[in-house]
C-alpha cells in the first residue's frame, strides 16, 4: 500500500529534520557499504596468507615466521572491522523551518532557534508533538 501525499510530505520533513539536527546519524544511515567489498577482499587474504604463514612457521619451528603470520591476520580482522575515517561534520546543518524547508545555519538562524522556546532539538521535539497532538485531534487524516 503505497503512502499517502501526506505521509510523504511528513516523511519528508523528517528526513530533513534529521540530516539537520544529527548529520552523521543520517550519512550513516544513508551509505549503502559498496564501497566495502574490497577492503573485505583485502582483508579475508590477510588472514589467510597470515593464517599459512603461521602454520609454515609452526610446522618449521621458526618462531618469527609464526609471529609474522600472526600479526599479518591480526592486520587483517581490524583492518576488515574498522572502516574509514570521514571527515566530521560539526554542528547542524540547518534549521527546519515551520513550513518543513531547511535553511542554513548560521547566526540568524540560531537566534530564531532560541526565539522559538527552547534549542534547536526541544523546539523540534515541541513542533512534533504539536503535529502530533493536531493530528489526533483531526481524526487521523
Amino acid at each position: 500500500m503505497p503512502l499517502s501525499e501526506y505521509e510523504q510530505r511528513v516523511l519528508e520533513q523528517m528526513e530533513r529534520a534529521l540530516t539537520s539536527d544529527d548529520p552523521r546519524l543520517a550519512n550513516t544511515l544513508q551509505s549503502t557499504g559498496r564501497g566495502n567489498a574490497l577492503r573485505y577482499v583485502l582483508s579475508g587474504a590477510g588472514v589467510v596468507v597470515g593464517l599459512l604463514l603461521l602454520v609454515v612457521g609452526a610446522a618449521t619451528s621458526r618462531t618469527w615466521l609464526g609471529a609474522i603470520g600472526f600479526v599479518l591476520m591480526f592486520a587483517g580482522v581490524v583492518f576488515a572491522f574498522l572502516g574509514p575515517r570521514k571527515k566530521q561534520q560539526e554542528g547542524p546543518v540547518g534549521v527546519v523551518g515551520e513550513d518543513g524547508t531547511v535553511q542554513p545555519a548560521n547566526g540568524g538562524a540560531r537566534k530564531a532557534r532560541k526565539r522559538q522556546g527552547g534549542g534547536g532539538r526541544s523546539g523540534f521535539l515541541a513542533r512534533l508533538e504539536e503535529r502530533w497532538e493536531n493530528r489526533r485531534n483531526q481524526g487521523g487524516r
